[in-house]
């Protein structure tokens, strides 16, 4: 079961690491703008092992797991990842490069809290978030390239968070297919421990996607982050958080709604999903109003985020 857990993650780690170099360099070698890259290729590509693990579980009959996976990486997200970037080094937002982005996932976290609200999200629900997810991604593209912009400047940096990898073409796509493999393989090793865990321990799967399958699956986020941090590019950092936590809902539970329609656990409609959203809210109001997120206010989101767990722990 450990082993299972341990396995899994690395391998999602590994996987979402080689898929994301192996695609970015190949998409320069095609001559594909790094507007382009950091927009869909980076997003998507940090954003694939929460996919590959929500549906592997959707599929297992496992929608706490499915659900919960989502719901559980947007809060770690902003209150975990954003906080410890924010501790690293005070992260400035610029309100023109902010304020659509931060929009689109406001919209995201309200869609996923009317779709909660009627119990399951079904096919059609799924096709209308991949829908919006599409019109969002075609609209940021054609407006930033026909007007040259701050959040234009900042999706196109997203894509040099990714080391330039292999120059030969075709180990670049192999490295992108190995990514998916190991992202595949991760997935279902992660997934297998997380139901045994939850089996021996005596708690809901979706306690467990919530926390130890939700904090995994964002180790892709929390290491661009960080590396953003790091570099005194907070701006990034943020600006891969909120791409990040468009993806997981329009994208992945769009996806795997699809693939599988998932019932709504009563605890994530009792609470999770409503931390969520107050998370969503917290940052906008605190970007928005300071256009920065301090050090003092990153230790608070960290001190949030421990609250949260503990109390699914008690819960538990």
């Amino acid at each position: 079961m450990a082993l299972s857990l341990l396995f899994g993650l690395a391998a999602l780690y590994f996987g979402g690491e080689l898929l994301v170099r192996g695609s970015v360099s190949l998409a320069r070698r095609l001559g594909v703008s790094p507007l382009l890259i950091g927009i869909t290729l980076v997003g998507f590509g940090t954003s694939t092992p929460e996919l590959v693990t929500s549906l592997d579980a959707a599929l297992r009959g496992s929608a706490g797991i499915a659900v919960g996976n989502v719901v559980g990486s947007n809060t770690a997200n902003i209150l975990l990842i954003l906080g410890l970037a924010a501790l690293l080094s005070p992260i400035v937002c610029d309100p023109r490069a902010f304020r659509r982005d931060a929009g689109m996932v406001l919209v995201a976290a309200l869609a996923a809290v009317a779709a909660s609200l009627w119990g399951s999200i079904g096919v059609a629900t799924g096709a209308v978030f991949l829908a919006l997810l599409l019109v969002y991604l075609v609209h940021t593209y054609r407006s930033e390239r026909l007007n040259h912009s701050a959040s234009a400047e900042l999706h196109a940096a997203e894509a040099t968070l990714a080391e330039p990898g292999p120059h030969a073409t075709w180990l670049s796509l192999s490295f992108a297919v190995g990514g998916i493999a190991l992202t595949i393989g991760g997935a279902h090793l992660l997934v297998n421990g997380a139901v045994d865990l939850a089996q021996t321990l005596g708690v809901s799967d979706t306690v467990i996607g919530l926390t130890i399958v939700a904090i995994g699956t964002s180790l892709p986020e929390l290491v661009a982050s960080v590396v953003a941090a790091r570099r005194r590019q907070g701006d990034i950092a943020l600006g891969n958080v909120l791409g990040s936590n468009i993806y997981n809902i329009l994208g992945i539970l769009g996806v795997t709604a699809i693939v599988r329609p998932l019932e709504i656990p009563p605890r994530i409609l009792g609470l999770d999903i409503w931390v969520m959203l107050g998370a969503t809210l917290l940052l906008i109001g605190f970007a928005t109003i300071r256009s920065r997120l301090s050090r003092r206010k990153g230790l608070a989101f960290l001190g949030l985020y421990g609250l949260y767990v503990a109390w699914l722990a008690q819960g538990a």
